[in-house]
């Protein structure tokens, strides 16, 4: 038996009363606005989204296969040394680049509809993802990253936000799951690039030199696994804004609150709460920065204090809004506490599934291959040659398992999603959180090299903890009304990045503990081993969210 969500402050959260009549569109008997599209319209969209995610987890994949070649081609010969704190430094800066943009993009969202939100988000992540390809310092890449990255996180709340609203209820945890397993259609296909990268390039270079560019460009492009090539390749989502301009219909939903004014008490000026917000992560990070001797202390409460200046200024537009509906309606501010409880629960159940990907699992393939170099180099330790040593490449080791996790991740969020619908969305988040403890343990604890046993593991690691990513888009939309959603889940999706990014930052940092290992192998098994832990603290947080299972989203 499900539990009833709304209590009486969340009932005036979702019916206002205006002093003018409201201006209404056609309706069902219900009186809720008749949001059913076409048939045409409803795959127009659905097809949009779809690649707009299919990009973003294309685009999420590329660094980790192409960062440690940039980062050691533009700190040079004598930077060597600061690459892995480097590399998780611009994993940081991504996540909190993502968090901002699903605020700051579901604002736009809320305020101008969500179609040309959505166009603008696509634009902005696919032509800075193009610029750093022709970047000349970390500090560069590291800039064009963090806007591409606020594009990417507006991109995933705005197109969650819309197919929701187009798609008949009973299609959700479909369309939910199709959304998780998008991403990762577009995340094992740049894996399967890092497969055959040697001949892309070959082919590349060839023809570049055919059509008459220069030489020394083309060398420059093609150089250290031509990463700028890569880079440069990630622009081409900017030919979906068009297709998603020109197609694609708005909500009907969120022309219905435009029509009834609610759209209105969203305010430019309170996105600058969300600037100053963003300064608190991006200070955390400068706290973390490879070259800066902070103590200890000064960094973990740099750290608390820039997440706390985060949460607030990501939440004050909301806050803003909902003081200046209710005196609209004539009455008091509607139902803050209820809704603020709900985007900081939010948060944290993304925040314990994003910290088990980006400070975890995401390390896999990077894991394997240090097991085929450490395999590999057995023969000058103890002068016998290791059988099946020189079987694989690392980097063919770390492009197969990253292969391996996402057709295990496209099996787990379709699944998770559909499960959700099943036995409800509480008892589904507590399964996904033990199963995903489980499999993490026993993959990065019961493995000593690579092989099948490594890549079946990978399988089911990388299947139960990416099903959350189809249970989070099912649930999010679930919990904020239509004038709120794009805002409320792209906070609570988003801002979960940001808890994301400080794990990815202590990943690091237990690695180079000794007790973690003896050997960088172990340091980094023991590591995302320690860091999967997080997953405990969601079997206890989700039964503090409402259950929603079976009930349409809130109006």
């Amino acid at each position: 038996m499900s539990v009833r969500v709304l209590n009486r402050a969340d009932a005036s959260l979702l019916q206002p009363k205006p002093r003018e009549p409201r201006v209404t569109l056609a309706s069902t008997p219900g009186g809720i606005p008749n949001a059913a599209s076409s048939s045409g319209a409803k795959w127009l969209t659905l097809a949009a989204a779809f690649l707009g995610w299919m990009f973003d987890g294309f685009e999420m994949g590329l660094f980790p296969l192409v960062g440690r070649p940039a980062l050691i081609d533009l700190l040079g010969e004598s930077g060597q040394k600061h690459v892995d704190a480097w590399f998780g430094l611009m994993i940081a800066g991504f996540l909190v680049g993502a968090a901002t943009g699903g605020v700051l993009f579901g604002w736009l969202g809320d305020r101008l509809g969500r179609v040309r939100a959505m166009s603008l988000s696509v634009v902005t992540y696919a032509v800075f993802m193009g610029l750093c390809g022709v970047a000349n310092s970390p500090e560069q890449v590291f800039l064009f990253r963090f806007i591409s990255s606020l594009g990417m996180g507006g991109e995933w709340s705005l197109g969650v936000a819309l197919v929701m609203e187009i798609w008949p209820d009973q299609s959700r945890g479909l369309m939910a799951g199709l959304i998780g397993a998008a991403s990762n259609v577009g995340f094992l296909a740049i894996a399967a690039i890092g497969l055959v990268l040697n001949q892309f390039l070959g082919f590349t270079e060839h023809t570049l030199l055919a059509v008459g560019l220069a030489p020394h460009a083309v060398e420059r492009l093609v150089a250290h696994s031509g990463w700028r090539l890569m880079m440069l390749v990630g622009a081409l989502p900017a030919l979906l804004t068009f297709f998603i301009q020109l197609l694609v219909p708005e909500s009907k939903r969120w022309q219905h609150e435009k029509l009834q004014g609610s759209t209105s008490h969203w305010a430019s000026r309170d996105l600058l709460a969300v600037l100053v917000g963003t300064a608190g992560p991006l200070f955390m990070i400068f706290l973390w920065l490879p070259d800066r001797s902070f103590s200890p202390a000064v960094r973990i409460g740099g750290s608390i204090a820039g997440v706390a200046l985060a949460v607030v200024g990501f939440i004050f537009p909301v806050f803003r809004y909902l003081v200046r509906a209710g005196a609209a309606s004539g009455g008091p501010a509607l139902a803050i506490s209820p809704t603020m409880r709900r985007m900081v629960l939010g948060a944290c159940l993304s925040g314990v599934a994003l910290v088990g990907t980006w400070a975890s699992v995401q390390l896999a393939p990077s894991w394997a291959s240090k097991l085929v170099e450490a395999r590999q180099a057995l023969p000058a330790v103890g002068g016998v040659a290791a059988a099946g040593s020189s079987d694989i490449t690392p980097t063919a080791a770390s492009a197969r398992t990253q292969i391996i996790s996402g057709f295990g991740a496209i099996f787990g969020t379709l699944a998770g999603a559909l499960l959700c619908n099943a036995i409800g969305r509480r008892p589904t988040y507590t399964l996904l959180c033990l199963g995903s403890l489980a499999a993490s343990l026993a993959f990065y604890l019961g493995n000593s090299e690579f092989g099948w046993p490594l890549l079946i593991g990978m399988f089911f690691v990388g299947g139960l903890t990416a099903s959350f990513y189809g249970w989070l888009p099912l649930y999010l939309p679930e919990l904020f009304p239509t004038r709120l959603r794009a805002t409320g889940q792209g906070f609570s999706f988003n801002f979960g990045r940001i808890l994301a990014a400080i794990g990815a930052l202590q990943s690091g940092n237990l690695m180079s503990l000794s007790q973690f290992g003896s050997t960088k192998v172990l340091s980094h098994a023991h590591a995302c081993a320690t860091m999967s832990l997080v997953y405990v603290i969601g079997m206890a947080i989700i039964w503090l969210a409402p259950e929603t299972r079976g009930q349409p989203l809130p109006e």
